[in-house]
């Protein structure tokens, strides 16, 4: 076809010498970039080989370091993808250079290049360790392939004496280093010569240095080239227009056609960031908060006087009184940087001193943004970027905790330590302040509507206390409504790894009540979120989780409406007590489970449906007090269609964080290839621990330390106490899935945070067949979780049960849930044992239901009389070896632990030294003595084994 334009528009035009070039340091990058990350990182490793190490061998082959070891293989493998591009093209060029008619030789020799292209591909992707044999067979072919090309390339070389010369030069250094390449490895190989492989390898690395020089020499020939990009229909002219055209002549006067019609500038894409991230830092203090308030009752086993700061977000009444308003609105910089407080506290060591510091960085917090939203009210445009912001930060948040195991990383209760971020966020928390609240054209919080505003403040402060609610309970961490739905094994709907579902939710909802808010109405909206809270309140799996993204997404769609609506009225009021309500329905969250332990506590026994119910209602209030779009007043209408819309810099942050969510759920999504400590020995190395929240003596999480203390007592199994923290009072958290990820376990959270216990969990190395969650009998106090799950333990069937009974103070309730759990036990056919936590003195009482003919199990150590928490139980398994493990400053109990052999008969009660025990089957000697970090045998000060 002729060209539209004559000749066509050089679009490009370049020499075809940078082809060759391009292809030389990308070669070269490849392995010496290779050489130098692992000289840098392993260099004793990759000097060593099967004969020597160093010092007698002191640099490494080309094989060892472009291997098997990370990161040198992957550094080398991404620039040799990287060669493959001028690669090709450079095996293309030289055959235009060289081609004659009639001529089959420049054919060949562009198949011979092609084909060494394609096996080098082949021995750098398929390494010796994955299939030693294609390896092989791609190395060799990829040398064999080297002789005709060097020599074709010779014989068809154009009539240039200085690209032959260089070529004749390399040709014959590559030909010539391979005599004494193959006499050293000879003198490795078969004399086992010291120092004879370092020698090798110098030649090893000089006949790569000699292959792509001789390719590097085509960048003479090419220089007769040059590649020319010619458009010959005009299209890059812009005439014939794009999607994007389309789509914004379309959508004109719509807020996609504003997104679309909007060129990039620098300083709005940083404002954009900058309001995200002070949306991201007031959730991050927010979810804080509860956290350390918990701290307090979870070690005075009581109401402590401290949870009165969960009342710090109600700071916002003080906007009632109008100096102090525009007090504030005018000094809004001073009031956000005050709020970061609740960022410098994890600095403060004291724990009532950390909190005195969260709660008043909360409440600026809360003063600052409420008062933003209210001093925005007359900006329809700048009130929908801030309330954009601040969503798009429960967003981030979100992410973080994702990445972060459920810990946001700059709470109060990380530091370095523990994995926290702290410094860094608290740097770009104030550089996001000083951008955001810099001077502007605001008004000030002066402007007044030029009409009484419609609806009743009080229905906009229960849709923000239900708001609120919501968001913090329910979508402030990922997992949350995924633990909601579980029920054990086999796996019936999803894992903590799609959490990034959640996540996706959150975005589209966000973007439905931004940038779609007339197509689908805030009443439909409103009915669509209810349909999700019905639906993940009654149902479980993936049912279950469907009605928690119909209920997140939309529970998003209705913050733009509801924040709106109440910051057209008092904003004291409004806001005040909208977060009144929100801590009244944080403190009913928590009565639903801690109902033992607080005035009225009975009433709401178990009652998560009246919360959901209430938030529901909370929410319909919200909606129905909102403005309708076709409500706006005109001034507000001209405020919202005119001036720059910066909310296309928030669809690329949600777009980013979405991609970084699916990232993480990549590297978060279970390999499921674990393997037990001992599997020669047949043995199951098995643990409780009550970790007490992961929350430790000083307001630390304790998560990594807990993974430690696990990780070197060599456990296959763990029975966890004391596990569930997905409730806004406990930071909406979930140790289990670091601790699985990162030890390599199955993991079983135990029964949802839906049916009101304080948790537990099973961690294994070996693969969970199949696991139910009970609810034991509890008529007056707490309820007692337990897990039953069986394993597949080396091709045996073995049961294991995980078990928190009730407190001291309820006799009856713990003598009804022995005699449940004891036929639970004795039920099963199969070898089974009991982590348990049991509140019984030894030979007393209960523990006589819990061991014996009722429940055909066994003490791990009838001798033991110095317990009254913690047992571990067993029947059908031959028990080796028991100890017990300080607890260091983590929690307030100790670790148990008991080693079993599968397969074998129970044995008695007769005890052996540790010299009678095989290896495999020993404890660590790491906790003998004074032991590590705190944690030593302790009690008998050193581990029983048995006969």
């Amino acid at each position: 076809m002729a060209p539209k334009f004559k000749d066509g528009d050089v679009v490009v035009a370049f020499s075809g010498k940078w082809i060759s070039w391009a292809h030389t340091i990308v070669a070269y990058s490849a392995f010496l970039g290779a050489l130098f990350t692992g000289l840098s990182l392993h260099y004793h490793k990759i000097v060593e080989n099967e004969y020597f190490g160093y010092p007698q061998e002191w640099f490494p082959s080309v094989s060892a370091t472009i291997g098997d070891r990370y990161p040198e293989r992957s550094v080398f493998q991404l620039f040799i993808a990287i060669t493959s591009g001028p690669r090709f093209v450079l095996v293309f060029l030289w055959y235009i250079l060289t081609t004659r008619p009639n001529s089959t030789l420049p054919k060949f020799v562009a198949g011979v290049g092609l084909f060494r292209t394609i096996t080098c591909g082949g021995w750098t992707y398929v390494t010796s360790t994955d299939d030693h044999g294609w390896h092989d067979i791609f190395m060799i072919s990829y040398l064999m392939a080297t002789l005709p090309w060097t020599l074709g390339c010779l014989t068809l070389s154009p009539n240039n004496a200085k690209a032959l010369k260089y070529r004749k030069f390399f040709a014959g250094c590559f030909f010539g280093t391979l005599v004494p390449l193959i006499y050293f490895f000879i003198q490795h190989k078969v004399h086992k010569v010291a120092g004879a492989y370092t020698i090798y390898a110098f030649f090893e690395w000089a006949l790569v240095l000699f292959d792509v020089s001789f390719d590097a020499v085509t960048a003479i020939d090419f220089e007769t080239f040059e590649i020319v990009v010619k458009d010959v229909k005009g299209m890059s002219r812009g005439g014939a227009g794009s999607i994007v055209d389309v789509v914004r002549e379309k959508e004109n006067n719509t807020v996609v056609g504003h997104v679309l019609d909007q060129s990039f500038r620098w300083d709005e894409a940083l404002d954009a960031v900058a309001d995200t991230y002070n949306g991201f830092t007031f959730w991050s203090m927010l979810t804080s908060l509860g956290l350390v308030v918990w701290y307090f009752p979870l070690w005075h086993m009581g109401i402590s006087g401290y949870e009165a700061f969960v009342m710090s977000s109600i700071s916002p009444f003080v906007l009632g009184i109008g100096p102090l308003r525009s007090a504030v609105i005018q000094n809004i910089r001073i009031v956000h940087l005050l709020s970061l407080t609740a960022l410098f506290a994890y600095l403060v060591t004291s724990p009532p001193l950390r909190l005195c510091a969260v709660g008043f960085g909360v409440s600026m917090s809360c003063l600052a943004w409420s008062a933003t939203w209210y001093a925005e009210r007359g900006n329809a445009r700048r009130l929908e970027n801030r309330v954009l912001a601040w969503s798009i930060g429960l967003i981030a948040s979100s992410v973080a905790k994702f990445a972060f195991h459920t810990n946001n990383p700059i709470w109060p209760i990380m530091h370095a330590a523990n994995g926290g971020w702290n410094k860094v966020g608290l740097v770009i928390a104030v550089l996001a302040i000083l951008r955001t609240t810099r001077p502007t054209n605001a008004n000030g919080g002066n402007f007044e509507l030029s009409s009484k505003p419609k609806g009743s403040s009080i229905l906009s402060s229960l849709g923000l206390g239900g708001l609120f609610f919501t968001m913090h309970s329910l979508l402030s961490d990922s997992s949350t409504m995924i633990l909601w739905v579980w029920e054990g094994y086999p796996v019936r709907g999803p894992i903590a790894a799609n959490g990034v579902l959640t996540i996706t939710a959150m975005c589209i909802g966000l973007f439905i009540g931004h940038l779609y808010p007339e197509t689908l109405t805030i009443s439909v909206r409103f009915l669509l979120t209810s349909v999700g809270f019905f639906v993940v309140t009654y149902f479980s799996n993936w049912l279950g989780y469907l009605g928690a993204l119909t209920l997140t997404c939309f529970t998003m769609s209705l913050a733009p409406a509801i924040v709106a609506s109440a910051a057209r009225h008092d904003p004291g009021k409004t806001f005040g007590f909208g977060f009144l309500f929100y801590n009244i329905m944080v403190l009913a969250s928590v009565w639903v489970v801690a109902y033992a332990f607080v005035p009225g506590g009975p009433i709401m026994r178990e009652h998560t449906d009246w919360v959901m119910a209430a938030t529901t209602l909370m929410l319909g209030a919200g909606a129905l007090g909102s403005s309708q779009p076709g409500q706006m007043s005109k001034a507000q209408r001209k405020t919202k269609n005119n001036g720059r819309f910066r909310g296309s810099y928030h669809v690329y942050i949600v777009g980013l964080l979405e991609l970084l969510a699916i990232s993480v759920a990549y590297l978060r999504f279970p390999t499921n290839d674990y393997v037990p400590y001992h599997k020669e020995e047949k043995a199951i190395t098995a643990g409780v621990w009550t970790i007490h929240f992961s929350l430790d003596n000083d307001m630390w999480s304790s998560e990594h330390r807990i993974r430690d203390v696990l990780k070197e007592l060599e456990l296959d199994v763990v029975g966890l106490i004391e596990t569930d923290n997905q409730r806004i009072i406990m930071g909406n958290r979930d140790t289990t899935q670091f601790l699985a990820e990162d030890l390599g376990m199955y993991v079983d959270f135990g029964p949802g945070p839906n049916k009101h216990t304080w948790g537990c969990a099973l961690l294994s190395k070996f693969p969970i067949v199949n696991s139910t969650h009970h609810l034991l009998p509890s008529p007056v106090g707490e309820l007692a979780p337990a897990i039953h799950a069986t394993l597949d333990a080396y091709g045996e069937l073995v049961d294991v049960f995980v078990f928190h009974s009730g407190q001291e103070e309820d006799p009856e309730d713990r003598r009804l849930q022995s005699e449940y759990l004891a036929k639970l036990m004795h039920d099963t056919p199969r070898p089974s044992f009991l982590l348990s936590y049991l509140v019984t003195k030894p030979l007393e009482g209960n523990y006589n239901t819990y061991v014996g003919e009722k429940s055909g199990m066994k003490d791990i150590d009838p001798s033991d009389w110095d317990r009254w928490c913690e047992y571990i139980l067993y029947k059908g398994l031959k028990r080796t070896g028991y100890a017990r493990v300080s607890r260091s400053t983590i929690t307030d109990t100790e670790v148990q632990v008991g080693k079993f052999v599968v397969g074998e008969a129970e044995g008695g009660n007769e005890r052996i030294s540790e010299e009678q025990v095989p290896a495999g089957l020993r404890f660590p000697s790491l906790f003998r003595g004074e032991g590590v970090r705190g944690h030593r045998y302790h009690v008998f000060d050193e581990p029983r084994y048995f006969h």
